[in-house]
């Protein structure tokens, strides 16, 4: 695996939507590459900073109910 596929598919990795055998490319890439390695790094931060971010605080429950009233109203989503 070179550069450029890891970091092609390190949000997958991330999110733990690689296959077993992918994952161990990915991890056996990242050991070995320090530049990888720390985009690694960098994308594991900035994706907790943007979990932490936007789960602190949810929407009123005024707007969560408008929402789904106008969700229901405009019918099932096209086709």
């Amino acid at each position: 695996m070179d550069c450029g596929d890891c970091l092609e598919r390190l949000y997958a990795f991330l999110d733990q939507e690689l296959t077993a055998a992918e994952v161990v490319q990915v991890k056996g890439h990242l050991d070995d590459c320090g530049g990888c390695a720390d985009s690694f790094v960098f994308e594991e931060h900035f994706l907790t900073q943007v979990r932490d971010c936007c789960t602190e605080e949810g929407a009123p429950v005024e707007l969560r109910e408008r929402i789904i009233l106008r969700l229901r109203a405009s019918g099932p989503p096209p086709a």
